[in-house]
């Protein structure tokens, strides 16, 4: 049978064990010392050959600290060595006092217990005093002639008591590696749980990215055109420009207004590329704030082929909207996926009817209620309690991962906002979105004292 592996004590247990174990033989010491005056008590007067053993037995377990404390020895040889002094010192003084009717007699049966409770889980002291306390036992009878009915009974009975020394201090032994072992057992177990946590969030950005970049993948077909419109603009601006540039007369205020529109294209085509580069990088950084009705300017550029195509995208945002506590990329990221899936819907709808996309964002208690609201086909009954799931969609193969409403939701959760979805009573789907307000800084007393 396979035996678990008990941990060794790391040197700072050890050294607390040292501690303990110096401070029990001083305090003895101390005790060995006090108990002088309790002489003419005892034995009624002072016994000088008494009182020289306990000055040595004092000085003996003072001296075994100050060895432990300079490392010349170590914890099992001084048990062993004050162990043995101890019991040697006892059968001196109950020679001294009157042998077997000696009244420091009744120690000898209790020696083991005292050992135990001075070294806990010590087993090889409690052994070694057991032996030298049986010894000592049958020294002090010989010198006594006692008789052997009385001796196989002092015998008998120390054996019990020493029996309940070696189970106790084996018990605490057990106890004490068995807390040992549950210690390290749940350090493993932290240990793992936090690297489980890292695994599980470079998991969670790794679908972040991988959703992200689906969603830059829908928008390539639309942001070819959305670049190639104010390109030919361009390019023809600039042929006419080429073509007027050679005639003798030449019509400045034309000349200007052609000028102007090219630059408004070439801003276009910046504005595009600006927003889809700040949309696909890859960011660690946590944004502390979002900007709701920047958000929509941004999410709605980035899909406006797509949505143009369909129909139209009313807006119903209130001016002076507070900032909220979802990053401004995420935010963008929630409503683009939102408009591409309104977009897909009202795509495959069926009579074809004029597409409209309503955006309504408001202020609430706490933050801001943001809803996307088509006039598409629905949500199916069916589908609605596992629109939210990863990897769940019902769009065909390479049209969607199934990533992007789970990931939604859970970017909201994590900030403490919510996003449901239910069928409007004229047909469509509504998103709402509840984003939590994000915390005003309050001005510091140096800032606003100047």
């Amino acid at each position: 049978m396979h035996q678990p592996v008990v941990p060794s004590p790391s040197p700072s247990e050890l050294a607390a064990h040292v501690g303990v174990k110096r401070r029990g033989f001083v305090v003895s010491a101390c005790v060995l010392l006090l108990s002088l005056g309790t002489h003419p008590l005892l034995f009624g007067g002072f016994i000088p050959a008494v009182i020289v053993v306990h000055i040595v037995w004092a000085a003996a377990l003072v001296g075994t600290a100050a060895a432990m404390g300079s490392r010349w020895l170590t914890v099992h040889r001084a048990s062993v060595l004050t162990g043995v002094a101890s019991m040697v010192a006892l059968v001196l003084d109950i020679h001294f006092t009157g042998g077997l009717s000696s009244t420091l007699f009744p120690l000898l049966f209790a020696m083991p217990l005292i050992i135990a409770v001075f070294a806990p889980g010590d087993v090889v002291t409690v052994w070694a005093s057991v032996v030298l306390t049986l010894v000592g036992m049958l020294v002090a009878s010989w010198h006594s002639d006692v008789s052997e009915q009385r001796l196989v009974g002092q015998v008998t009975l120390f054996f019990f008591l020493a029996w309940v020394a070696v189970f106790s201090c084996k018990q605490f032994r057990r106890m004490r590696d068995t807390e040992r072992d549950a210690v390290h057992a749940r350090l493993a177990a932290l240990e793992q749980l936090a690297r489980s946590e890292h695994l599980r969030a470079d998991a969670v950005r790794s679908q972040a990215e991988m959703e992200r970049l689906a969603l830059v993948g829908r928008l390539a077909a639309g942001v070819a055109h959305e670049v190639n419109n104010p390109l030919a603009y361009v390019k023809s601006n600039l042929g006419y420009l080429e073509e007027v540039s050679g005639e003798g007369v030449q019509d400045l205020e034309d000349m200007r207004r052609v000028l102007w529109e090219t630059q408004q294209g070439v801003l276009r085509i910046e504005q595009i590329v600006t927003d889809l580069r700040r949309f696909s990088r890859d960011s660690s950084d946590a944004e502390e704030a979002g900007s709701v009705a920047e958000a929509l300017d941004e999410a709605e550029r980035l899909a406006s082929v797509r949505l143009r195509s369909l129909g139209q995208v009313v807006r119903e945002v209130e001016p002076h909207l507070v900032r909220v506590r979802l990053g401004q990329r995420q935010l963008v990221q929630v409503v683009l996926n939102l408009l591409l899936n309104a977009a897909d819907a009202l795509d495959g709808v069926q009579p074809s009817r004029a597409a409209r996309i309503v955006l309504r964002a408001s202020r609430v208690e706490g933050g801001v209620r943001l809803e996307v609201e088509d006039n598409g086909p629905g949500v199916p009954e069916a589908v609605l309690p596992h629109l939210f799931e990863p990897f769940f969609t019902t769009k065909a193969p390479g049209k969607g991962t199934g990533l992007g409403l789970a990931l939604c939701r859970e970017y909201l959760a994590r900030v403490g906002g919510t996003l449901t979805v239910a069928n409007c009573p004229d047909g469509g789907a509504c998103f709402t979105l509840h984003l939590p307000a994000h915390p005003e800084k309050k001005p510091r007393p140096e800032d606003a004292g100047g």
